[in-house]
């Protein structure tokens, strides 16, 4: 039981720094093109000569 003393703040600080992190990602547009990535995929760019 001892360790809980432990392991519930160590717990508690990784979920904010996760939500400090996704608040990060989203005042940093990294959410703006969404279909643009998923469409890059699928773009061929280079041509292969054979």
């Amino acid at each position: 039981m001892d360790v809980l003393i432990f392991l519930i703040p160590v717990a508690l600080s990784l979920g904010l720094i996760g939500l400090a992190a996704f608040f990060w990602t989203l005042n940093n547009d990294q959410y703006e093109d969404l279909e643009g990535a998923a469409n890059r995929i699928l773009i061929d760019d280079e041509k292969i000569d054979k």
